[in-house]
This record gives C-alpha cells, sequence and structure tokens, in this order.
C-alpha cells in the first residue's frame, strides 16, 4: 500500500493550521520592537530594520583594551591608547559591546528602568563582547557591580547581576561578594567631570567577610561605562583584597570624545 500520498496531505494540512495559528496570532497580538514599539514580523527577531541598523552601527569597531573608548589598533601602544598612558587604572583589561548611543543607549537605559525583558538581546551582545575579548579564558569569577542596598529596593533588582546571568561561560561562576557599603549620589557632572565621579565613589565598595577572591581572575560586569570611576573603585577594591587580575565587561562605552 501506497503510504506516501497521506503522509504528503498531512504534512500539507499540517503546515496550513501552523501558518493559519501564525496569522491568528499576529493579528490578536502583533508583534513589536522591543525597542521601539514599532510593529515588525515575527521573523525580525524582536527589533524592526531601523533598530537593528541603530545596533549595528554602535556596536563592533577597535577600541582600547585599558579603556574601552573608539582608539585605532595602530594607536594601541604597550597595550593602552594615547589617553590612557600614565593613567591609575585598577582594571587590567575591559571588553564591551558598543558605544553608548543610539539603540543601544535606549535599550541600557530601558534596562535599568524595568525593562528586564531586553535581557535577551543585551545578553547576546555582552556574550559576543565576552568571546570577542582576550580574557575570557582566564575568568574564575564573574562579579556584578553592586548596587546600595536601598537603590536595589526601589528598583527591584541589579541590571549588572541580571546581565551576568545571561553570560555563558564553561566554568566561571557568578559572586556577589563585592558589595555597595556608602549610598552615592547619581554620578555629578556628566562625563566632564571624571575626577568629581571619582571622589563620589572614592571608599563606597568592600568585600565580605570570608570572601572566596584573593587570587582569583574576576571579571566586573556593568551595563555602561562613562569614565570608569565606579569600575575603577570596584577593581581597586577586589585588588586590595588580593585579587589577581580584574578584568571588566560593559555593554556600551560612553564619553567617546572625552579626553
Amino acid at each position: 500500500m501506497d503510504t506516501a500520498k497521506p503522509k504528503r496531505s498531512f504534512t500539507r494540512a499540517k503546515q496550513t493550521a501552523v501558518f493559519a495559528l501564525q496569522s491568528l496570532n499576529q493579528l490578536l497580538w502583533p508583534a513589536v520592537c522591543i525597542n521601539c514599539k514599532q510593529s515588525i514580523c515575527e521573523t525580525d527577531k524582536s527589533l524592526c530594520k531601523n533598530c537593528w541598523d541603530e545596533l549595528l552601527g554602535c556596536t563592533g569597531g577597535d577600541y582600547c583594551p585599558c579603556c574601552g573608548r573608539d582608539a585605532s589598533r595602530y594607536a594601541i601602544l604597550e597595550g593602552v591608547c594615547p589617553d590612557c598612558q600614565g593613567r591609575q587604572i585598577h582594571f587590567d583589561q575591559i571588553a564591551r559591546a558598543g558605544v553608548y548611543k543610539d539603540a543601544l543607549s535606549k535599550m541600557i537605559l530601558a534596562f535599568k528602568h524595568g525593562r528586564t525583558e531586553l535581557d535577551l538581546t543585551l545578553g547576546f551582545l555582552g556574550n559576543s563582547a565576552l568571546q570577542g575579548s582576550s580574557f575570557t579564558g582566564a575568568i574564575e569569577f564573574f562579579v556584578p557591580v553592586p548596587l546600595h542596598w536601598s537603590r536595589r529596593l526601589v528598583r527591584g533588582y541589579n541590571q549588572s547581576l541580571v546581565l551576568a546571568r545571561k553570560l555563558k561561560h564553561p566554568t566561571a561562576k557568578i559572586n556577589t561578594d563585592l558589595v555597595r557599603i556608602r549610598y552615592t549620589k547619581t554620578q555629578p557632572g556628566g562625563v566632564a567631570n571624571a575626577a568629581a565621579r571619582a571622589r563620589n565613589v572614592a571608599g563606597a565598595f568592600a568585600v565580605r567577610y570570608g570572601h572566596k577572591l584573593a587570587g582569583r581572575r574576576i571579571c566586573l560586569v556593568d551595563d555602561i561605562k562613562t569614565t570608569g570611576a565606579t569600575l575603577n573603585e570596584c577593581a581597586k577594591t577586589l585588588k586590595q583584597a588580593s585579587a589577581s587580575k580584574v578584568f571588566a565587561l560593559v555593554l556600551a562605552v560612553a564619553g567617546q570624545n572625552v579626553s
């Protein structure tokens, strides 16, 4: 008995049913861009074409492995760009997904203010930056930059911890022994006031008693690096706790034109 024809008919009927259900779903619950809320096709993978174009425009590119700002690979001398030479930077190296502008900046701001569903797309960007770094194989712990308990209580979550949970690594674990012990105001003065930002976070971090960070290779995780004051203070605290190496991974670096 020839069973090929009934199988083909069943396959066609199944495909028709799936298409009908997808069409009904699109009609009742139309897909929208997770960034700008414009209508999209379900095959557009959460973002509209304009937001994808913006995102691609502010990700990738050459950057200084010390500060994360745009820099030609030919301008890097002994691992730093000209702007980093002579500066005291406590983290050993940084990896970034992109620069803080356009769609990426909008998504990060939304992520900080309740849009935790953006963790999939931002986690993908974070993982891409991590895999493209030279230090991914050295990491033993991911340490999210902590919020003060009062700010975390108001927000309901630490976006850096949410991001860290989306990072994929064969061996590294998340460690939350770094804590913020002093409430700090929203960083002052924008990217131009680096000295004020450094004073604002000085002494704001500590490690828990009985921590397991001594001798470890750590990767700090944060959403944005502006002047680097917060990352620098965190790295300083971790190295005072005898961490052997401290790297940094961020979604975006701001202040591209600040010297």
